[in-house]
């Protein structure tokens, strides 16, 4: 099946792709931020529904363990289902579920109503951009890219400040209720302009006719491991990981391993897999995997661990704290149109996303190098460079990653790439929160070791705090004791503050190693006839 074919599909309707890319980067963007929308709020949720803070993680837990669930069965569903009518049905129940979600009456009731919203909303990342790449021609993949990057990037960069403000002006059920237009909207805009390609009409017709059986095991499997691994993720630090006295991350891991490995073992075998392995055979698509993951996890980290800093150490609110966040989010969309208009003008992608690579690592090595007395207006800048090398990175990781990639095993290399993306987020919020937590305790240690008697500055600070407490209270011991507990709120603060620099410090680190990854791959010029093996 050509490409021209494909556009011919939506040519004898009189639609233009740019008005379909438009109408299904409008969910893909709902979808995509309620990933973090949620983050800034979980104890304005634990208050509101008399539940413990503690517990509150499961709202985010459920969302992205269903999520995980069907992003790699998309293409299959997509298949079976027809594209259209399951797209159409995943934003239909994904906006019923974010009601429910904003009615919720008790914890359990929101973490039921978010399994079914990330049950729904798994469909809506891979068939979007499935959607872009059918409807626009080879040499316009960087520009149907960047339309997708503005929602796959620009959601959960702005997730926070949008969760923020309306939180702290709104109440957190607004967070959910803002779902309801949007999702309106983009039903109706959908409906009426997306079309599925021929192609697509024959695979599902072939597959009703072969009356292949559907793979329950393989989603047992799947299920088993992504609910796993996501509770593992969430609650691993809370119980010690392998320290944990009850066995719970251990149990989870082993089993974790040992469906992980059954299913890739069964999946490998079937005629029908439910998810297609075989995608990895291409190495561009099997290095873009491993950056794509990797990418994410630093934005994820990056986009955790900021505000983090900001509240707990500079005193922001949640809107401050977004609002300093936010210039970022307006450069991206400058940098990812730049991007689109080079990749339409023949560059090899894997220049871009050296480049991208490179800055990504550059401003997360800026942020390393901070202190507590910074202004606001030194951290957006190290901030918009952070932001500005992922936009670099994501239309060109796109174009490549399904360069070579032949149309029937588009739908699960789409539902594939759009499941790493998602877990490499959620392992970067893992992991940031990880190295936060133990290096806090290693800075901690390491200041202790020179905090006695004997230190000139340790004695000249314990004379200067008796004298300032002895004047306001006119009581030596209580001065003294005033005086220590300063010295150890300083200490606690400056190892905070080192080990929040830490997390951005192993994300250069991480990201400046990606560009070994880029070395792996072939050319990738978005270019007529560049879909070779799709022919």
């Amino acid at each position: 099946m050509s490409t021209l074919a494909v556009e011919a599909a939506y040519a004898r309707r009189s639609i233009s792709p740019w008005l379909v890319a438009v109408a299904v980067v409008i969910p893909t963007f709902m979808e995509v931020l309620d990933t973090t929308i949620a983050n800034v709020a979980l104890r304005h949720i634990a208050g509101g529904l008399s539940a413990p803070v503690t517990d509150s993680v499961w709202v985010i837990t459920s969302y992205l363990a269903a999520n995980a669930i069907i992003l790699p069965i998309s293409g299959w569903l997509g298949t079976r289902l027809g594209r259209r009518n399951y797209f159409l049905l995943s934003i239909a129940v994904f906006t019923l579920a974010s009601v429910l979600c904003g009615m919720a009456t008790s914890l359990n009731v929101l973490i039921a109503c978010r399994v079914l919203q990330g049950l729904a909303g798994g469909g809506l990342q891979p068939s979007s951009q499935g959607i872009l790449l059918d409807a626009f021609p080879p040499e316009k993949q960087g520009a149907a890219m960047t339309m997708f990057g503005m929602a796959a990037l620009l959601a959960p960069v702005l997730g926070p400040t949008l969760g923020g403000y309306i939180t702290d002006n709104y109440g957190w059920r607004w967070i959910f209720y803002l779902n309801l237009p949007v999702g309106l909207l983009a039903l109706g805009m959908c409906s009426a302009v997306v079309v599925d390609p021929d192609y697509l009409k024959a695979a599902r017709a072939q597959m009703r006719t072969a009356h292949q059986r559907f793979d329950t095991l393989g989603l047992v499997l799947l299920s088993i491991t992504m609910v796993c691994w996501e509770i593992a993720l969430s609650k691993g630090q809370e119980w010690d990981w392998l320290g944990d006295p009850f066995y719970r991350v251990q149990t989870l891991l082993a089993l974790f391993v040992v469906c992980l490995a059954g299913l890739i073992y069964r999946e490998l075998r079937i005629a029908n897999p439910l998810i297609n392995f075989r995608t990895l055979l291409d190495r561009n698509f099997r290095s873009c995997c491993l950056i794509i993951f990797c990418a994410y996890g630093v934005l994820y980290a990056n986009t955790t661990t900021l505000p983090a800093l900001l509240q707990t150490l500079f005193g922001y609110d949640a809107t401050t704290s977004g609002l300093v966040l936010s210039p970022a989010g307006m450069v991206a969309l400058v940098v990812l149109f730049v991007v689109g208009m080079i990749l339409s003008r023949g560059v090899d992608a894997r220049y871009l996303m050296v480049v991208g690579l490179l800055t990504l690592s550059a401003g997360n090595y800026w942020m390393s190098q901070l202190n507590l007395g910074i202004s606001p207006w030194q951290i957006v800048w190290p901030r918009v460079v952070v932001i500005a090398g992922l936009s670099m990175i994501f239309a060109p990781l796109n174009v490549a990653a399904f360069l070579h990639i032949p149309k029937e095993l588009r739908g699960a290399a789409v539902g594939l790439l759009a499941l790493l993306r998602n877990e490499g987020g959620s392992v970067g919020t893992s992991v940031g929160q990880i190295i936060q937590e133990r290096r806090e305790q290693f800075h901690a240690l390491r200041l202790n070791e020179r905090l006695d008697p004997f230190n000139p500055a340790v004695r000249q600070f314990a004379k200067q705090g008796r004298d300032f407490f002895l004047q306001q209270t006119g009581d030596g011991p209580l001065s003294d004791q005033m005086t220590l507990q300063a010295l150890q709120r300083l200490k606690n603060q400056q190892a905070l503050s080192l080990a929040y620099f830490d997390v951005f410090w192993t994300s250069a680190v991480v990201a400046a190693l990606l560009v070994l990854m880029v070395l792996l791959m072939r050319r990738s010029v978005a270019e007529k006839g560049a879909h070779v093996a799709a022919e």
